[in-house]
């Protein structure tokens, strides 16, 4: 569905995108996860035609970016950072106006509206001025703008700031409820967002793509070997002694839960699963309450990926 090849975007000394390349599949939740600064706007910018690249190219649904704009602009829904409402109006009429710029005919556009007014819970505030509403509902209102014409393709540039987390919990909802009819493309600096509602992130830094995955993925490739992480009442010094005699354990940090327990996190050799051996070993003569497998989060993801790109960088 789209196709992004080798863009840069100069400030005049400044590259804010440093020749960048990547796919998304239609149906696809695309995240791009980046701190602030990172180029993640400068690109939802590039893809909605609103200033072209300095180089390279931007194809959406096979067409180019720079020679039907216009074409390739009615066929996407977007949603900037600062949500673009008239306050004075009433949400239903707000949602009248955007669906005749966006040409829909006006025979069809009571059902394109009673639709997005649906999908985006706004049946209760409908009638209400949009200065009126609170921050969820705002957002929800700037979403069903986005849905207005039916597009095939939505960008949405950090789609949950500023809301608290109920409001954030029902907007990532409605995004994660696109899935498999829209090609959805999220700019956010929110750690768990990506996780929570994207198939693949592309993580950003500096104007580069640092790495392209499932979060699933990104965390087997930079996990080497297991952490376990063993929660074991007992003496702790004798509970190290026998976590260490087990054949592939390389380390162990020791934390005191509460008294007499301890939060052992033990790492292993990467192709050895030592867990049965573990759990039987203390199991015998401790008391041994949690075992469970240690996930990296996508903010150890993000830090590991991104320091290492600093690394190369201050090489280079």
């Amino acid at each position: 569905m789209i196709q992004v090849n080798n863009v840069l975007k100069r400030y005049k000394h400044v590259e804010a995108l440093k020749g960048i390349s990547f796919e998304v599949k239609k149906g696809e939740i695309l995240g791009f996860l980046g701190p602030n600064g990172a180029g993640k706007t400068t690109l939802m910018r590039i893809l909605t035609g609103f200033f072209p690249p300095t180089s390279g190219e931007v194809l959406i649904n096979g067409k180019d970016i720079e020679k039907e704009t216009l074409a390739i602009q009615r066929s996407i829904g977007y949603l900037p950072e600062n949500v673009p409402l008239y306050y004075e109006m009433r949400v239903q009429h707000f949602l009248q106006y955007v669906a005749a710029i966006k040409g829909v005919s006006r025979k069809d556009r009571p059902k394109e509206i009673e639709r997005v007014v649906r999908e985006c819970g706004l049946f209760d505030v409908e009638r209400r001025q949009i200065k009126t509403l609170s921050k969820g509902y705002k957002q929800r209102v700037g979403l069903a703008q986005a849905l207005i014409g039916n597009p095939d393709v939505i960008i949405l540039d950090e789609p949950t700031t500023g809301l608290d987390p109920k409001q954030i919990i029902e907007i990532r909802s409605l995004i994660k409820n696109m899935a498999g009819n829209k090609t959805v493309i999220l700019s956010t600096h929110i750690l768990p967002e990506v996780s929570v509602i994207c198939d693949r992130v592309i993580i950003i830094n500096e104007g580069n793509i640092v790495a392209i995955d499932t979060p699933h993925n990104l965390e087997k490739r930079l996990k080497q070997g297991q952490d376990i992480v063993v929660l074991v009442k007992g003496d702790q010094h004798k509970v190290e002694d026998e976590l260490f005699k087990i054949e592939g354990v390389t380390g162990i940090v020791v934390k005191e839960c509460n008294e007499g327990v301890y939060e052992y996190v033990v790492s292993s050799k990467e192709g050895i699963d030592v867990r049965g051996t573990l759990a039987k070993n203390v199991a015998q003569k401790y008391e041994l309450l949690e075992l469970r497998m240690s996930r990296l989060s996508l903010e150890d993801i993000f830090v590991k990926l991104v320091t290492k790109e600093n690394e190369i960088q201050e090489i280079k």
